[in-house]
């Protein structure tokens, strides 16, 4: 199990599939801010709250030129229903083999009723126009968690 990324280092750098097929390299972003939430699964009801948050803060995000990014281990095809559904209009990534998840240290051994299970740690990375990582949100709590990422965003 990898150790979460620290901040103040360079964000790993990775291309993954997104919803529409495409692919996306992380790197292309330089120039902009980049708010890389991992999340564990579409279509759930923590995962749809937060994806919601980011959503409704579009124009927010958008003042501070943003980019936000949703990571999980869905499809393509399980993101693209997902963004249609709640009109999400930023990108999702396909993590099927959680290879990203476990450079950033998002893939961790979960605890759920006593079973221990490796899964996504619900987490998100800032990571500043020049590729640094500015902040780490570990063990994130969906609700609020927008105005939260917002704050960093305020200071870069």
């Amino acid at each position: 199990m990898a150790d979460w990324i620290e901040e103040g280092n360079k964000a790993p750098d990775f291309t993954l599939p997104t919803h529409d097929g495409s692919k996306l390299k992380l790197s292309s972003l330089r120039g902009a801010p980049v708010v890389l939430y991992f999340y564990p699964k579409d279509d759930t009801p923590g995962c749809t709250r937060e994806a919601c948050g980011f959503r409704d803060a579009k124009a927010t995000f958008a003042k501070h030129k943003a980019v936000v990014l949703g990571v999980s281990p869905d499809s393509p095809a399980s993101h693209e229903k997902f963004r249609a559904k709640y009109k999400l209009p930023f990108t999702l990534l396909a993590d099927e083999g959680h290879k990203v998840a476990e450079k950033y240290g998002a893939w961790r051994e979960k605890n759920m009723y006593g079973k221990k299970s490796m899964g996504i740690a619900r987490s998100t990375f800032v990571i500043d126009a020049a590729g640094t990582v500015v902040k780490v949100f570990k063990a994130v709590k969906v609700d609020g968690h927008d105005e939260q990422v917002l704050g960093v965003l305020k200071t870069l």
